[in-house]
Protein backbone atom coordinates (compact mmCIF):
# COMPACT_ATOMS: atom_id res chain seq x y z
CA UNK A 1 0.00 0.00 0.00
CA UNK A 2 2.94 2.25 0.70
CA UNK A 3 4.53 2.19 -2.76
CA UNK A 4 1.28 2.45 -4.66
CA UNK A 5 0.28 6.02 -2.33
CA UNK A 6 3.37 6.95 -3.07
CA UNK A 7 3.06 6.58 -6.73
CA UNK A 8 -0.35 8.76 -6.28
CA UNK A 9 -2.52 5.68 -6.16
CA UNK A 10 -6.00 5.98 -4.05
CA UNK A 11 -5.84 2.36 -2.00
CA UNK A 12 -8.49 0.95 -0.38
CA UNK A 13 -8.41 -2.84 1.37
CA UNK A 14 -10.51 -6.04 1.46
CA UNK A 15 -11.03 -7.14 4.48
CA UNK A 16 -12.78 -10.06 6.37
CA UNK A 17 -13.68 -8.44 9.74
CA UNK A 18 -16.32 -5.60 10.49
CA UNK A 19 -14.96 -2.40 10.13
CA UNK A 20 -14.29 0.67 12.36
CA UNK A 21 -15.38 3.76 12.78
CA UNK A 22 -14.71 6.00 9.91
CA UNK A 23 -12.75 2.84 8.06
CA UNK A 24 -12.29 3.46 4.69
CA UNK A 25 -12.87 -0.77 3.16
CA UNK A 26 -14.28 -3.30 1.26
CA UNK A 27 -15.70 -6.14 3.43
CA UNK A 28 -15.55 -10.11 2.28
CA UNK A 29 -15.59 -12.94 4.04
CA UNK A 30 -13.92 -16.28 2.04
CA UNK A 31 -14.69 -18.91 1.32
CA UNK A 32 -18.23 -18.31 2.26
CA UNK A 33 -18.95 -14.99 -0.16
CA UNK A 34 -17.63 -12.39 -2.28
CA UNK A 35 -17.22 -8.80 -1.62
CA UNK A 36 -20.29 -6.50 -2.61
CA UNK A 37 -20.55 -6.45 -6.44
CA UNK A 38 -21.41 -2.30 -5.97
CA UNK A 39 -18.42 -2.08 -3.67
CA UNK A 40 -16.32 -2.74 -6.22
CA UNK A 41 -17.16 -0.43 -8.80
CA UNK A 42 -15.21 2.77 -7.28
CA UNK A 43 -11.80 1.41 -8.21
CA UNK A 44 -9.88 1.33 -11.21
CA UNK A 45 -8.02 -2.25 -10.35
CA UNK A 46 -7.89 -4.94 -7.76
CA UNK A 47 -4.74 -6.36 -6.82
CA UNK A 48 -5.41 -10.12 -5.14
CA UNK A 49 -2.40 -11.82 -3.57
CA UNK A 50 -4.05 -13.70 -0.67
CA UNK A 51 -3.13 -17.36 -0.15
CA UNK A 52 -3.14 -20.13 2.49
CA UNK A 53 1.03 -20.35 3.63
CA UNK A 54 2.64 -23.29 2.06
CA UNK A 55 5.81 -23.52 3.38
CA UNK A 56 4.65 -26.12 6.44
CA UNK A 57 4.28 -29.97 6.00
CA UNK A 58 1.51 -30.63 3.89
CA UNK A 59 -1.51 -32.60 5.76
CA UNK A 60 -4.61 -33.57 3.83
CA UNK A 61 -6.68 -30.59 6.03
CA UNK A 62 -3.43 -28.01 5.21
CA UNK A 63 -3.70 -28.98 1.59
CA UNK A 64 -7.61 -28.33 1.48
CA UNK A 65 -6.93 -24.93 2.84
CA UNK A 66 -4.26 -24.41 0.59
CA UNK A 67 -6.33 -25.02 -2.55
CA UNK A 68 -9.45 -23.33 -1.39
CA UNK A 69 -7.85 -20.26 0.01
CA UNK A 70 -6.67 -19.85 -3.74
CA UNK A 71 -8.84 -21.19 -5.46
CA UNK A 72 -12.56 -20.25 -3.70
CA UNK A 73 -11.52 -16.48 -3.00
CA UNK A 74 -10.14 -16.17 -6.25
CA UNK A 75 -13.30 -17.01 -8.13
CA UNK A 76 -15.46 -15.16 -5.15
CA UNK A 77 -13.51 -12.22 -6.37
CA UNK A 78 -13.41 -12.82 -9.83
CA UNK A 79 -17.50 -13.05 -9.97
CA UNK A 80 -18.33 -10.00 -7.76
CA UNK A 81 -16.08 -8.14 -10.09
CA UNK A 82 -17.58 -9.47 -13.24
CA UNK A 83 -21.53 -8.68 -11.96
CA UNK A 84 -20.13 -4.97 -11.11
CA UNK A 85 -22.59 -2.79 -13.20
CA UNK A 86 -18.87 -0.92 -13.86
CA UNK A 87 -16.15 -3.14 -13.21
CA UNK A 88 -12.58 -2.24 -12.91
CA UNK A 89 -10.55 -2.35 -15.51
CA UNK A 90 -7.69 -4.78 -14.37
CA UNK A 91 -7.55 -7.70 -11.54
CA UNK A 92 -3.88 -8.56 -11.03
CA UNK A 93 -4.20 -12.19 -9.16
CA UNK A 94 -1.09 -13.90 -7.40
CA UNK A 95 -0.02 -17.84 -9.11
CA UNK A 96 3.43 -19.03 -8.39
CA UNK A 97 6.40 -20.61 -10.41
CA UNK A 98 5.33 -23.44 -9.00
CA UNK A 99 2.61 -24.11 -12.38
CA UNK A 100 5.89 -25.34 -13.74
CA UNK A 101 6.37 -28.49 -11.69
CA UNK A 102 9.69 -29.80 -11.71
CA UNK A 103 11.15 -29.25 -15.00
CA UNK A 104 15.16 -29.70 -14.06
CA UNK A 105 17.46 -27.29 -16.37
CA UNK A 106 14.38 -26.33 -18.90
CA UNK A 107 14.31 -22.50 -19.76
CA UNK A 108 10.73 -21.66 -18.83
CA UNK A 109 8.54 -19.16 -20.47
CA UNK A 110 4.82 -17.92 -19.69
CA UNK A 111 4.06 -19.97 -23.11
CA UNK A 112 5.50 -23.20 -21.30
CA UNK A 113 2.87 -26.23 -20.71
CA UNK A 114 1.77 -26.95 -16.93
CA UNK A 115 3.63 -29.34 -14.82
CA UNK A 116 2.86 -32.40 -12.39
CA UNK A 117 2.06 -32.47 -8.82
CA UNK A 118 -0.06 -30.60 -6.41
CA UNK A 119 1.19 -27.08 -6.35
CA UNK A 120 0.98 -27.32 -10.38
CA UNK A 121 -2.47 -28.41 -9.92
CA UNK A 122 -3.31 -25.73 -7.55
CA UNK A 123 -1.37 -22.87 -9.78
CA UNK A 124 -3.26 -23.94 -12.56
CA UNK A 125 -7.40 -24.05 -10.75
CA UNK A 126 -5.71 -20.88 -8.98
CA UNK A 127 -5.28 -19.14 -12.56
CA UNK A 128 -8.60 -20.78 -13.73
CA UNK A 129 -10.57 -18.79 -10.94
CA UNK A 130 -9.76 -15.47 -12.63
CA UNK A 131 -11.77 -16.32 -15.90
CA UNK A 132 -14.88 -14.96 -14.82
CA UNK A 133 -13.42 -11.40 -14.59
CA UNK A 134 -11.74 -11.93 -18.17
CA UNK A 135 -15.36 -13.04 -19.81
CA UNK A 136 -16.55 -9.72 -17.53
CA UNK A 137 -14.10 -7.36 -19.27
CA UNK A 138 -11.02 -6.80 -17.23
CA UNK A 139 -7.95 -7.50 -17.92
CA UNK A 140 -6.55 -9.90 -15.87
CA UNK A 141 -2.98 -10.80 -14.93
CA UNK A 142 -1.77 -14.00 -13.18
CA UNK A 143 1.46 -12.83 -11.33
CA UNK A 144 3.45 -16.46 -11.47
CA UNK A 145 5.66 -15.30 -8.36
CA UNK A 146 9.39 -16.96 -7.76
CA UNK A 147 11.06 -16.88 -4.22
CA UNK A 148 10.85 -13.59 -2.70
CA UNK A 149 13.62 -12.71 -1.18
CA UNK A 150 12.73 -10.52 2.05
CA UNK A 151 14.41 -10.42 5.60
CA UNK A 152 10.80 -10.38 7.50
CA UNK A 153 9.60 -13.49 6.34
CA UNK A 154 9.32 -16.59 3.52
CA UNK A 155 12.40 -18.79 2.62
CA UNK A 156 15.31 -16.32 2.96
CA UNK A 157 14.25 -15.21 6.58
CA UNK A 158 13.86 -19.26 7.25
CA UNK A 159 17.50 -19.92 5.91
CA UNK A 160 19.12 -16.97 7.78
CA UNK A 161 19.66 -18.32 11.31
CA UNK A 162 20.94 -21.59 9.77
CA UNK A 163 23.21 -20.12 7.54
CA UNK A 164 24.66 -17.72 9.68
CA UNK A 165 25.59 -20.24 12.29
CA UNK A 166 27.62 -21.80 9.21
CA UNK A 167 24.74 -24.70 9.40
CA UNK A 168 24.24 -23.67 5.49
CA UNK A 169 24.33 -25.32 2.24
CA UNK A 170 22.69 -27.16 -0.83
CA UNK A 171 20.27 -29.02 -0.82
CA UNK A 172 20.59 -32.73 -2.37
CA UNK A 173 22.77 -31.84 -4.53
CA UNK A 174 21.86 -28.24 -5.75
CA UNK A 175 21.15 -28.48 -8.89
CA UNK A 176 18.10 -27.38 -8.86
CA UNK A 177 17.12 -24.16 -9.84
CA UNK A 178 15.63 -21.52 -7.90
CA UNK A 179 13.60 -18.75 -9.27
CA UNK A 180 13.76 -15.57 -7.47
CA UNK A 181 12.63 -11.96 -6.91
CA UNK A 182 13.27 -9.05 -4.58
CA UNK A 183 10.30 -7.75 -2.82
CA UNK A 184 10.99 -4.26 -4.00
CA UNK A 185 11.04 -5.79 -7.77
CA UNK A 186 7.94 -7.67 -6.99
CA UNK A 187 6.06 -4.46 -5.35
CA UNK A 188 7.61 -2.72 -8.90
CA UNK A 189 6.05 -5.54 -10.74
CA UNK A 190 2.45 -5.46 -9.75
CA UNK A 191 2.52 -1.33 -10.43
CA UNK A 192 4.05 -2.03 -13.61
CA UNK A 193 1.12 -4.23 -13.91
CA UNK A 194 -1.55 -2.02 -12.92
CA UNK A 195 -0.91 0.64 -15.82
CA UNK A 196 0.59 -1.51 -18.88
CA UNK A 197 -2.17 -2.12 -20.62
CA UNK A 198 -0.13 -4.56 -22.80
CA UNK A 199 0.36 -7.77 -19.85
CA UNK A 200 -2.67 -9.59 -19.49
CA UNK A 201 -2.35 -13.63 -18.72
CA UNK A 202 0.27 -15.22 -17.18
CA UNK A 203 3.21 -13.10 -16.24
CA UNK A 204 6.75 -15.10 -14.96
CA UNK A 205 7.55 -12.38 -12.11
CA UNK A 206 10.90 -13.34 -11.54
CA UNK A 207 14.61 -12.38 -12.29
CA UNK A 208 16.17 -13.16 -15.81
CA UNK A 209 18.73 -14.97 -13.65
CA UNK A 210 17.73 -17.69 -11.96
CA UNK A 211 20.33 -19.80 -9.96
CA UNK A 212 20.52 -23.41 -8.76
CA UNK A 213 20.57 -24.04 -5.31
CA UNK A 214 24.53 -24.34 -5.28
CA UNK A 215 25.14 -21.31 -6.10
CA UNK A 216 22.17 -19.64 -3.91
CA UNK A 217 23.73 -21.15 -1.07
CA UNK A 218 27.40 -20.31 -2.16
CA UNK A 219 26.15 -16.56 -2.51
CA UNK A 220 24.25 -16.20 0.37
CA UNK A 221 27.35 -17.73 2.58
CA UNK A 222 29.32 -14.96 1.13
CA UNK A 223 26.97 -12.33 1.66
CA UNK A 224 27.18 -13.32 5.36
CA UNK A 225 30.93 -14.03 5.49
CA UNK A 226 29.87 -17.71 6.80
CA UNK A 227 31.16 -21.26 5.23
CA UNK A 228 27.88 -22.80 2.98
CA UNK A 229 29.46 -26.22 2.39
CA UNK A 230 27.26 -28.38 4.88
CA UNK A 231 24.68 -30.31 2.46
CA UNK A 232 21.35 -31.68 2.68
CA UNK A 233 20.23 -34.82 1.47
CA UNK A 234 17.37 -35.49 -0.88
CA UNK A 235 16.06 -37.90 1.54
CA UNK A 236 16.79 -35.50 4.77
CA UNK A 237 14.56 -33.00 3.08
CA UNK A 238 11.73 -35.90 2.35
CA UNK A 239 11.68 -36.93 5.75
CA UNK A 240 11.60 -33.90 7.42
CA UNK A 241 9.22 -32.21 5.24
CA UNK A 242 7.23 -34.98 3.25
CA UNK A 243 5.40 -33.73 -0.07
CA UNK A 244 6.09 -29.87 0.81
CA UNK A 245 9.85 -30.45 0.90
CA UNK A 246 9.50 -32.49 -2.47
CA UNK A 247 7.70 -29.64 -4.08
CA UNK A 248 8.86 -26.59 -2.52
CA UNK A 249 12.71 -27.77 -1.87
CA UNK A 250 13.94 -30.42 -4.46
CA UNK A 251 11.66 -28.91 -7.42
CA UNK A 252 13.38 -27.05 -10.27
CA UNK A 253 11.77 -23.86 -12.01
CA UNK A 254 14.15 -22.09 -14.45
CA UNK A 255 11.85 -19.71 -14.85
CA UNK A 256 12.17 -16.62 -17.38
CA UNK A 257 10.21 -13.23 -17.48
CA UNK A 258 9.69 -13.03 -20.98
CA UNK A 259 6.49 -10.70 -20.91
CA UNK A 260 7.76 -8.38 -18.50
CA UNK A 261 10.62 -7.63 -20.55
CA UNK A 262 8.80 -7.59 -24.23
CA UNK A 263 6.44 -4.94 -22.22
CA UNK A 264 10.11 -3.31 -21.24
CA UNK A 265 9.95 -3.30 -17.48
CA UNK A 266 13.62 -3.09 -16.18
CA UNK A 267 14.52 -4.78 -13.10
CA UNK A 268 16.37 -2.87 -10.34
CA UNK A 269 17.88 -6.23 -8.76
CA UNK A 270 18.67 -8.54 -11.85
CA UNK A 271 21.59 -10.37 -10.30
CA UNK A 272 21.81 -12.37 -6.79
CA UNK A 273 24.71 -10.93 -4.84
CA UNK A 274 23.30 -7.11 -4.81
CA UNK A 275 19.68 -8.53 -4.63
CA UNK A 276 21.01 -10.05 -1.68
CA UNK A 277 23.48 -7.31 -0.10
CA UNK A 278 20.52 -4.88 -0.81
CA UNK A 279 17.83 -6.96 1.26
CA UNK A 280 20.05 -7.81 3.90
CA UNK A 281 21.43 -4.68 3.75
CA UNK A 282 25.15 -5.83 3.65
CA UNK A 283 27.56 -3.45 2.37
CA UNK A 284 30.62 -4.82 0.03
Amino acid sequence: MPALEAAGHHVSRLVRRPLGSGEEAVVWDPPAAGPDSDALQEFDAVVHLAGENVGSRWTESQKVRIRASRVTGTALLSRALAAATIPPRALIAASAVGYYGDRGDELLTEASPPGSGFLAEVCGEWESATEPAASGGLRVVNLRVGMVLSREGGALARMLTPFRLGLGGPIAGGRQYMSWITLDDLVRIIIFALTENSLRGPVNAVTPNPVTNTQFARTLGNVLRRPAILPLPAEAVRLMFGEMGQELLLASQRAQPARLTAAGFRFEFSDLEPALRHVLDKSQ
